[in-house]
């Protein structure tokens, strides 16, 4: 645990360099900073010139490691719900199509004409003749 004083109502955190030794002081507010950035922050000099940084604790590197497992294994988990929905519509669209044809040959079988829903006794006959552009599409 480090020390804090007040002077001029500003408040200093006591520390002790691990170079040299010399005890000194640092405002609190730089001293927060340090420590939440650790090693990725700016380091500072200690009176003696002894350049010093933050090292984060094992604690802490082990919940960052905590959290970023936490953030991949959601990433993940969002990416393979949108892989479902996206086979689950695209087995709903194919169910879909596979209606639309199968109904449409049980028309034709029934002698219904596609295009203008008359009923006809030759209906190969009547779609040469009365519609000669009409192609069926090609459903896989």
């Amino acid at each position: 645990m480090t020390d804090v004083f007040i002077h001029n109502r500003k408040r200093f955190v006591m520390m002790t360099c691990g170079g040299c030794g010399v005890d000194h002081a640092m405002p609190e507010v730089l001293y927060d900073r340090h420590v939440a950035l650790g090693k990725d922050g700016p380091g500072w000099t200690c009176p003696n010139k002894c350049s010093r940084i933050f090292r984060a604790s094992e604690a802490d590197e082990l919940r960052r490691e905590r959290d970023r497992l936490k953030q991949d294994a959601a990433r993940l988990e969002d990416n393979a719900k949108r892989e479902r929905e996206l086979r689950e519509a695209a087995e709903r669209s194919a169910s879909a199509r596979k209606g639309v044809i199968t109904r449409l040959k049980n028309r034709a079988a029934a002698g219904v004409c596609p295009c203008c829903n008359r009923s006809f006794q030759n209906l190969r006959n009547h779609m040469s003749a009365k519609h000669p552009g009409f192609v069926a599409e090609e459903v896989a």
